[in-house]
């Protein structure tokens, strides 16, 4: 039943009470025979039908309490009972028995072939069974057989074998102990050896061992001693690590790392390996220090070595402060050096200890391994910065402990290329940009070079007014690379020296101070003895490069061959976009061969000491700029001011002429005024001596400006026999020109290293300063045009001309030969100045065009102030002007003749109608009001009435009137 119970459940039908029993009473509820299966499996049924049959049988039925059954019905009958009810219930009842015994019956059927090969399986168990209990009972037979056959003998022998194994295991046990008794000596040989790997793994094989016997009493205490010499083995190992810090060695470092690895310690390792180099660098600075503070205190004072390392620093004499400084950056190298090599160790082992853990199996110990190994990498990564700052913390201390004010310009170059070095060290060593150091180095160094700078600006005052303006004579190959300040701009970056005395690199493989470095030296290694071997060679003797140079030269021209070709180049290169020029004729170049050719065959550049000193300025400032680049615009911007500066005292000695802008011409630009009142407002003190109720403000802002610098009593201007000091004004104007030329030649260099939000600053200053270096010529040489002609004296002698001639003349003025004969006297002046000074030629002809210029206005003023003219009078002029011209053209060479349309424009406006004399005078602006008046009145009053001519005149007076 309980079968049943269980089928119908896996059914999904609702199951009776785990025991039928109870239905016993109930015949009808019976399980049916095979032929009552076969009639009910044989009736059509409705399955639908039969469960919902089944679904509407009462819960009662299946539940597992015993309880009466006919009891129940018996009770569910009514008070009042009805037959046709009653048949109905039976019947309902039957249909459900009916349905319930189908359904049973379908479920043993279903179940039949595995109720079958259950009993077969059972009965193949009893059949092992039986086989089982036979053998069972031959083999205690057996033993009994077995048991019977031994005797007390044989059982003798075997205890007595085993007997002898046991003591055999016991005098290998004696033999194992008495070698750890004996341990102790070999562990204190291997440590003596360095050779801690070994120790460690004799300790540890011995401390295994020792657990092994651990129930031998004498055991006990040897375990406790092996432990003791492990931790000792532990202390001697992190002090062999220590000494990894400031020289490291790699067989050294590799057993300490083997040593720490059998304890199981690298992480461990690591972190005191941190710690070590930190300690490393406190302890190496502070004896460095230590050591020069005692030295030069003469005695052993332990004051000192109670001082800390800030209090330390301040005791160190200027004298010791540069030796000190480099041995506290080559100690500091050692340290950095150690650990640089120290990753590369890792770096190494890493990549072994990968490719032997991919050719292994063991999963387990590669992760451990690799998560150390990651680890350690990290660390040392974290490291590099820390140790740097370390670094730069402990060079600033140092450096503020002195006040780098007090030495001389070299020594703190020397300090600015030590600290430089160290610098370039830190950026190698971790990628900083040592903002520490560049900072505090800043500092220090804007300060000591506003003093320096200062000094210098003085320095320059002084030599502009003690310079007689001479010429420096210099070969005629020099330039500024040759001179000891430029050095380091022909020579690449070589650490072990300072940049102003690097040894050219042969290699353009960049190669860092690391491997430079890593197996020997030491980049802050002072060479004390440096010179170089080169001495400067850039001043020729009597402006020539030999004797026999200057001999050649003056054979060359006194003889009547043809002028060189040579000399006709130098002439057109030394143009400098100046108007150009015609080619010069062999007369000419005659007639200049002992100006522009004797005292310069290749034209050397024309300079003086002063320039040569500012030269020499400027290549120190930049040797500041190149080893220390964040001041490069504090030191760019005082470069700036030295060229300011010695632009503004050639204005102020040679070109400064109240009288030149009245002129008209422009002779000073617009820019140039610009350049001139900004160099004056900015740096220029005007004022004589302090006012003593000026604000502090007013007083720190004149501290920055430099006096007005005065022309030298010895330098005289005012002789016309040396054309009014043209010597002298040659040599200070084209002094500023080549050093504007320096500048721009210097240009790249400064631009690469101007930080890019000042590189306006640096275009500014050379478009509007340094390349208004050549338009100071036309001021300073138009006053010496202004006064080397006798203009006046022709004012006169054209005043005493009749032009109211009545008959064309033939023959023109003797004001004109006057005016020649000037010219002429000019001309050899000019060849006489030549002697002593090369005139170029972009000079010459400023010279012969202001002369030029300045005659032609005065034929016209000429002119203007004629009170009669005839038609006959001014042929005349066309005449005495056509005259002046052939002549004049024999002279010079410049084409055109400056100003010549401005005299011909003039005459020619005479034969002009009223209505195109009105127009003409509109467009001619150029003359002045009394000369367009005297043109009205005079030349045009005999053929024009009063109507037209005040008309005129009244235009005149309008072009004039904005003027006013």
């Amino acid at each position: 039943m309980q079968k049943i119970k269980s089928l119908m459940t896996r059914q999904g039908l609702k199951s009776p009470p785990e025991s039928l029993s109870d239905l016993g009473a109930i015949e009808s509820l019976r399980v049916p025979g095979k032929e009552e299966f076969r009639e009910l499996r044989e009736q059509p049924t409705d399955p639908q039908a039969e469960q919902e049959l089944i679904n509407s049988i009462e819960q009662v039925y299946f539940s597992t309490d015993s309880f009466d059954i006919v009891k129940y019905e018996l009770e569910k009958l009514p008070p009042v009972l009805n037959l046709q009810e009653l048949e109905e219930y039976r019947d309902k009842l039957k249909q459900q028995q009916a349905a319930v015994s189908k359904k049973v019956a379908d479920l043993i059927l279903e179940k039949q072939p595995a109720y079958v090969k259950e009993l077969e399986r059972v009965t193949s168990l009893q059949t092992g069974l039986q086989l089982a209990a036979v053998i069972c009972t031959n083999g205690r037979r057996h033993l009994n057989i077995a048991k019977e056959g031994f005797t007390q003998a044989s059982l003798g022998l075997l205890a007595n074998q085993r007997k002898r194994q046991l003591l055999i295991g016991l005098l290998k046990s004696l033999r194992t102990i008495k070698t750890l008794q004996r341990t102790d000596v070999r562990l204190s040989e291997m440590l003596e050896e360095e050779d801690y790997p070994g120790a460690i793994q004799l300790c540890l094989e011995c401390q295994k061992a020792a657990s092994t016997f651990k129930h031998y009493s004498c055991i006990s205490e040897l375990n406790s001693k092996l432990q003791d010499t492990l931790e000792q083995i532990e202390e001697q190992l992190d002090v062999a690590l220590s000494k990894i810090c400031k020289n490291f060695d790699i067989n050294h470092y590799t057993k300490v790392q083997q040593a720490y690895r059998l304890l199981g310690k690298t992480q461990t390792a690591m972190d005191q390996l941190h710690m070590h180099f930190t300690q490393a660098i406190h302890n190496t600075v502070f004896q460095v220090v230590l050591g020069y503070v005692e030295l030069c205190a003469g005695n052993t004072d332990t004051k000192f070595q109670k001082l800390q390392y800030k209090d330390l620093c301040t005791h160190v004499t200027p004298d010791s402060y540069i030796p000190c400084l480099a041995d506290l950056c080559k100690a500091l190298w050692e340290v950095m050096l150690s650990y640089y090599r120290t990753m590369e160790w890792h770096e190494k082992h890493d990549s072994e200890d990968t490719i032997s853990a991919s050719e292994g199996s063991n999963m387990m110990g590669t992760e451990e391994t690799n998560f150390d190994r990651g680890y350690i990498k990290k660390k040392l990564e974290h490291g590099l910065t820390r140790i740097w700052q370390d670094v730069q913390l402990k060079v600033k201390t140092y450096l503020l402990g002195t006040d780098l004010s007090i030495f001389k310009y070299d020594d703190f170059i020397f300090v600015l290329d030590i600290i430089s070095r160290l610098m370039q060290v830190g950026e190698e060593f971790c990628g900083s940009k040592s903002e520490v150091l560049q900072e505090s180095i800043r500092k220090q160094s804007v300060n000591y070079f506003k003093n320096y700078h200062r000094t210098r600006l003085d320095e320059l005052r002084m030599f502009l007014e003690n310079e007689t303006w001479e010429l420096c004579p210099v070969k005629s190959n020099f330039s500024i690379l040759q001179l000891h300040e430029f050095k380091f701009m022909e020579q690449s970056r070589s650490p072990s020296v300072s940049p102003s005395k690097q040894p050219a690199s042969t290699s353009s493989k960049t190669v860092t101070l690391f491997e430079q470095y890593c197996s020997g030296g030491n980049p802050f290694e002072i060479q004390a003895n440096h010179k170089d071997e080169e001495t400067e060679d850039v001043l020729a003797s009597n402006g020539y490069e030999s004797d026999e140079q200057e001999k050649s030269a003056y054979q060359e021209y006194d003889s009547d061959s043809d002028v060189p070709e040579e000399l006709k180049r130098d002439y057109v290169d030394e143009q400098t976009g100046d108007a150009p020029v015609k080619s010069v004729s062999r007369e000419t170049l005659k007639s200049r061969k002992k100006s522009d050719y004797s005292l310069n065959k290749v034209n050397a550049p024309i300079l003086t000491n002063t320039t040569l000193n500012v030269i020499r300025l400027v290549g120190k400032y930049m040797q500041m700029m190149n080893i220390l680049k964040p001041i490069a615009f504090d030191v760019i911007h005082f470069m700036s001011q030295l060229f300011d500066y010695y632009l503004y005292a050639i204005y102020t000695f040679f070109g400064r002429n109240d009288s030149l802008e009245s002129t008209g011409l422009g002779l000073s630009s617009s820019r140039l005024r610009t350049t001139l009142n900004r160099i004056q407002e900015s740096l220029i003190d005007l004022e004589v001596s302090a006012d003593p109720t000026s604000t502090l403000a007013a007083a720190e802002e004149r501290k920055e400006k430099v006096p007005s610098p005065h022309l030298s009593h010895l330098v005289v201007l005012t002789s016309g026999d040396t054309l009014y000091g043209l010597a002298e004004r040659v040599v200070a104007t084209e002094s500023l020109v080549f050093l504007a030329e320096q500048f721009e030649f210097l240009q790249p260099h400064l631009d690469a290293v101007m930080p890019a939000v000042k590189k306006p600053f640096l275009q500014q200053f050379y478009s509007q300063t340094v390349s208004t270096a050549s338009e100071l010529r036309k001021p300073i040489y138009w006053i010496v045009a202004g006064k080397a002609i006798d203009y006046e004296q022709m004012l006169l002698l054209m005043a005493n001309v009749k032009w109211d001639v009545k008959e064309i003349m033939s023959q023109h003025n003797i004001y004109v030969d006057a005016l020649l004969k000037e010219f002429e006297q000019f001309n050899r002046r000019l060849n006489e100045v030549s002697k002593r000074v090369w005139i170029p030629l972009p000079v010459s002809n400023i010279l012969w065009e202001h002369c030029i210029r300045l005659a032609n206005r005065t034929i016209v003023e000429g002119y203007a102030n004629v009170k009669k003219c005839s038609n006959e009078g001014r042929a005349l002029m066309q005449l005495d002007f056509q005259q002046f011209l052939m002549k004049l053209e024999k002279l010079t060479d410049i084409r055109p003749i400056p100003d010549k349309e401005f005299v011909e424009t003039y005459i020619k406006a005479y034969y002009l109608t009223e209505n195109d004399m009105e127009r003409w005078i509109k467009e001619h602006r150029e003359y002045s009001t009394k000369q367009l008046t005297n043109l009205v009145n005079v030349c045009l009053g005999s053929h024009i009435n009063k109507k037209a001519r005040q008309k005129l005149l009244a235009a005149i007076d309008d072009i004039d009137r904005p003027k006013r």
